[in-house]
């Protein structure tokens, strides 16, 4: 006699039963597989983008917005500093790095960052094609950047101002494109990077004062008074830990700048974000119990209304025993059907998650493979699959044949 084959016929019988306690599975462990999937996969950016910065200086503002917009690109940045200011920060013993950061352009929603070949150093980003930016105006794309563009070294283009694709273009300065870097899987990947020189060529070109001639045209005024150079921001790397004691406070208290601490603010980022998961993972819980009452009500129905059935195969030489392990097969079936297909609707959910990711803020999610945290919540559901099917199979050893056959 062949259990499975008869469980899966069982199975197949009551298709909206089967059906309703599949679906509820299936929604239950994905929802529970995708929490997994987007916390691996957050934390694994978050935490590559932030390695070895220490503290990150700028305009006053919301800290969290400058860790966003410095490290991670995410955000818009809190203003400018004094480069003369940054510059004071290389001289304190505290400190072993100092990267400067000058933003405030974009090319089609990709933005134009001026820094030092210090950046590149840190995120271990190589070269693939071309050479890294050297003059003015010249730039090296992050891979997804030529591969969204479709730039490619010797192409010349003209930034638009602000974060925004939409704003104003810079027509009259373009760039060349010197390089691309190979795919590393860091901030690196979706900028354009530049010296800052650059950023300031381009601006101080867009702001630069005119008057107008007695024929009404428009000339520059050769006696305008140069600006202070500025940047958006710096990543710093301290010396020792004591300067994580001592340089924020001291920052924050005698200089226009704030100092933010990248471990404190994604931190409490990650804890806002996990009243959200918790009450998220507590329902898909909640789902998942459900669905396994739906199976003990469908079994416990499905024994009843298979009373006879049961009894006839009894008589016929079947075991109690065997048609114990028959039911608990339709439990099992059941949710491993679940497991099976809330892992692929999670799959799907990460999907399409990383296609508005990386419409919005250039970063992709990858997770096909199968996590360790999944494989107990695969123990998980097949354990309540189990547990429901046990309960009203232990029926088969209270039926009695006699009287069954004798009612039918």
């Amino acid at each position: 006699m062949n259990l499975i084959k008869i469980s899966w016929a069982n199975i197949k019988d009551k298709k909206l039963n089967s059906f309703l306690s599949v679906l509820l599975l299936t929604l239950g462990i994905g929802m529970i597989s995708l929490l997994l999937l987007l916390n691996k996969q957050l934390d694994e950016q978050f935490r590559r983008n932030i390695r070895g910065i220490d503290m990150v200086v700028g305009a006053k503002g919301s800290p969290l917005q400058l860790i966003l917009s410095s490290i991670y690109q995410i955000d818009a940045p809190t203003g400018n500093v004094p480069l003369s200011e940054v510059n004071k920060l290389k001289m304190n013993p505290f400190v072993k790095t100092v990267i400067p950061l000058s933003m405030g352009d974009n090319y089609q929603g990709y933005r134009i960052v001026g820094t030092t070949p210090k950046y590149i150093e840190h995120y271990e980003a190589t070269v693939g094609e071309g050479k890294l930016f050297v003059q003015p105006l010249e730039v090296t794309l992050g891979s997804k950047v030529a591969q969204a563009t479709g730039m490619k070294v010797g192409d010349t283009f003209a930034s638009a101002h602000g974060l925004d694709e939409e704003g104003d273009e810079h027509g009259d300065t373009k760039y060349k494109v010197v390089g691309v870097f190979e795919p590393n899987g860091s901030v690196v990947d979706q900028l354009i990077l530049t010296d800052l020189s650059s950023v300031w060529a381009i601006h101080d070109h867009a702001e630069e004062p005119t008057h107008s001639t007695e024929e009404g045209e428009t000339d520059h005024d050769e006696e305008a008074i140069p600006h202070e150079k500025e940047v958006t921001s710096a990543l710093i790397q301290f010396r020792s830990p004591m300067g994580m004691l001592a340089l924020p406070r001291q920052v924050n208290a005698n200089t226009p700048m704030q100092a933010a601490l990248p471990s404190i603010e994604i931190n409490r980022l990650f804890s806002l974000m996990g009243v959200g998961i918790d009450t998220l993972r507590a329902l898909a819980v909640v789902i998942i119990l459900i669905a396994g009452a739906s199976v003990f009500i469908s079994l416990y129905n499905s024994l009843k209304e298979r009373k006879y059935e049961m009894a006839l195969m009894l008589s016929m030489g079947a075991t109690r025993a065997m048609l114990f392990r028959m039911l608990l097969l339709e439990g099992l079936i059941l949710a491993l059907l679940g497991y099976v297909a809330g892992v692929l609707l999670s799959r799907l959910g990460l999907w399409l998650f990383s296609q508005a990711a990386e419409q919005d803020f250039h970063y992709s999610f990858s997770g096909m493979m199968l996590l360790p945290e999944e494989l107990l919540l695969l123990a998980g559901a097949l354990a309540i699959g189990v547990l429901a099917a046990a309960l009203p199979s232990l029926g088969v050893y209270r039926l009695s044949i006699s009287r069954t056959l004798a009612q039918d």
